[in-house]
């Protein structure tokens, strides 16, 4: 099976750093291709950057959908927030999974209340905001920041690493959590850390949204096309023009 894994933000160490942590939760006969927007942020912390992002990546979809070059048995958005999943449902026949929900979702199996702990404090509203409207939220005690960016994070990834293990201790003590949900991407590879320090399961977004997509494929799921994710009426194709609409050229 092959698994094409969203990275919603345009950085490329970013994207490597996703391919890496998807390939490592796929089986050995899953193959990931992990892309990123021609166009958009660096870093997406706020509304416009995330609405631009779910504009790029559906650009990206667009553009192999009309090279005749998508041939995917999913896809997988790797960001922590809404960043255009249910538009990307709407445009594709296969199975989308957002890695929010699908840590969620995980974390629900295993555990009564979960929290998530994400990068910064403006990261808040927009995960309440998804797991609500994927009706995650009645399980969720919080979602708690941890004050990171990207320079925080490259100037002392040993600090990065303490600021997550301190805020879901938090999470833990004041909460009530019995799970922790890693609320970015970029935390891949820290769920081991944190589970030991702490004595607690830790849901890294991108290894659930992998695990998720190949137990899907395997039961020969995909996204019902009868109701809210059918293609516009005046437009029966499987995918939206979104290149060609924004006269964004090739």
């Amino acid at each position: 099976m092959r698994i094409l894994v969203l990275n919603p933000n345009t950085s490329r160490s970013m994207t490597a750093e996703i391919a890496g942590a998807a390939t490592a939760a796929a089986h050995t006969e899953t193959e990931i291709i992990c892309l990123a927007p021609r166009f958009g942020s660096e870093a997406i912390d706020s509304a416009a950057e995330s609405y631009l992002a779910a504009v790029g990546m559906m650009d990206v979809v667009t553009r192999l959908t009309d090279a005749g070059e998508f041939d995917f048995d999913a896809v997988v958005v790797a960001g922590f927030g809404e960043h255009g999943r249910d538009a990307l449902a709407e445009m594709l026949t296969v199975p989308v999974f957002d890695i929010a929900e699908c840590s969620a979702h995980v974390a629900h199996l295993i555990g009564r209340r979960f929290s998530v702990v994400t990068t910064l404090a403006r990261s808040i509203a927009p995960i309440e905001d998804r797991l609500q409207l994927a009706g995650l939220d009645a399980h969720c005690a919080s979602v708690r920041a941890c004050g990171l960016d990207t320079a925080t994070v490259d100037a002392d990834p040993e600090g990065a690493i303490q600021a997550i293990v301190d805020e879901a201790a938090r999470a833990v003590a004041e909460d009530g959590a019995d799970v922790i949900c890693l609320g970015c991407a970029g935390m891949s590879g820290v769920a081991g850390v944190v589970t030991a320090k702490l004595g607690v399961p830790v849901v890294d977004g991108v290894a659930a949204a992998i695990g998720l997509a190949q137990a899907v494929i395997g039961l020969g799921m995909s996204t019902s096309k009868a109701g809210v994710y059918a293609p516009g009426p005046d437009n029966p194709r499987s995918h939206w023009p979104i290149s060609q609409a924004l006269g964004l050229g090739a």
